[in-house]
């Protein structure tokens, strides 16, 4: 079937900017905006791209190799839970390492925020089918906005564009992106700054 060159444009939108690609990027500027040693710069960055990046890719393509989903988009709400369970592991495996390493709390707090948000959707995804595109894009602008302040605000360009081009392709409905966005800023935002003001006063 021909595509537009909007379809074109929402497909790589879509493909570049998946939820492991953010923890990449986002990670990536934690570690050399927050860590204060090289070691653990780098370790916070490896860390990411085995447990946040590559198993998480590695998984869908396995699952879509073997016919357990349709497409790499997840597109049938109910072959989505088992991965995403699975996604949440590799998130408290990832999660382990950067508490043993004593990286940054606000790093520590975001890693969370994958886990919680993930199991958080698997509940909702046996109800309806939100956007996990939307709260990896709006989770990311929370954290650049507890850490950069307004100026982060600019990262809503992206999330809207990320937004866009899953109604685009049809893969939710504006209200699941929607909901996705509103869900993704607002739980990693507060989780963040419980989390983070817990482990201040604990310490």
């Amino acid at each position: 079937m021909h595509k537009t060159p909007s379809e074109r444009i929402a497909r790589i939108i879509s493909t570049l900017f998946v939820p492991p690609s953010f923890a990449v990027i986002i990670f990536t500027f934690l570690s050399l905006h927050l860590e204060q040693t090289l070691e653990n710069k780098i370790l916070l960055i490896l860390i990411t791209l085995i447990f946040g990046f590559g198993l998480h890719i590695w998984l869908f393509l396995y699952f879509k190799n073997k016919g357990l989903i349709v497409d790499l988009d997840a597109s049938i709400k109910e072959e989505r839970t088992f991965p995403f369970l699975i996604a949440a592991g590799f998130y408290a495996a990832g999660i382990f390492f950067l508490i043993l390493f004593r990286i940054n709390i606000i790093s520590i707090a975001f890693w969370f925020c994958y886990i919680s948000n993930t199991i958080i959707v698997v509940l909702v995804n046996k109800y309806w089918k939100i956007s996990i595109h939307a709260i990896g894009a709006s989770g990311a602008a929370a954290v650049l906005f507890i850490v950069l302040g307004p100026l982060a605000l600019l990262v809503f360009i992206l999330v809207f564009l990320v937004g866009w081009s899953r109604i685009k392709l049809k893969c939710h409905t504006p209200m699941q992106v929607i909901a996705g966005t509103v869900f993704g800023f607002c739980s990693t935002y507060l989780q963040i700054h419980l989390i983070v003001n817990w482990f201040s006063h604990a310490g």
